[in-house]
């Protein structure tokens, strides 16, 4: 939405599909997204959108990280997943997560894109997620969540009328 800088119908009009939900932004995790997370809140709040935007608190992100580290995730930067179920942890009773699959082809060995919305890795030793996946597996087996590592659902082989 080249960063919310010129006309923001259409990012509005596509937030739309997201109801009452919460939208995080990484407003205080790195230094570049405080003025985008900032643009994403104003422009929501600007035409009474539905959704409420969330920033984590920098204390927050900075605990988490050396938490993780302590556990063996060493990256210059925790993904956002992780501190997500990180909060979730914290506030929910259950907690279920998909898409945390590190590796470049599914357990069928069918090629996976990077994120669910593009395929653009990030920088090398910028993330660590293998050592993130193998944490959360453990969080797995304990029971202390459920990872869901196959699709939700099984597509559809032949189209609906």
């Amino acid at each position: 939405f080249q960063n919310l800088l010129w006309s923001r119908k259409t990012f509005v009009d596509n937030m739309k599909i997201y109801n009452h939900s919460y939208i995080y932004m990484p407003a205080f995790s790195m230094k570049t997204g405080t003025e985008p997370s900032l643009r994403v809140y104003y422009t929501l709040s600007d035409v009474g959108a539905n959704q409420t935007v969330l920033f984590a608190n920098p204390n927050f992100l900075r605990s988490i990280g050396k938490f993780w580290k302590s556990r063996g995730i060493h990256a210059k930067r925790l993904s956002t997943g992780l501190f997500l179920v990180s909060a979730a942890l914290g506030l929910c009773e259950e907690v279920a997560i998909y898409g945390f699959w590190p590796f470049s082809v599914n357990m069928h060995e069918q090629p996976i894109s990077h994120h669910y919305y593009d395929n653009v890795l990030p920088f090398s030793g910028f993330h660590a997620m293998p050592e993130e996946f193998l944490q959360l597996w453990y969080l797995h087996k304990i029971g202390a969540l459920r990872m869901q590592l196959d699709p939700c659902e099984e597509p559809s082989l032949q189209p609906t009328s």
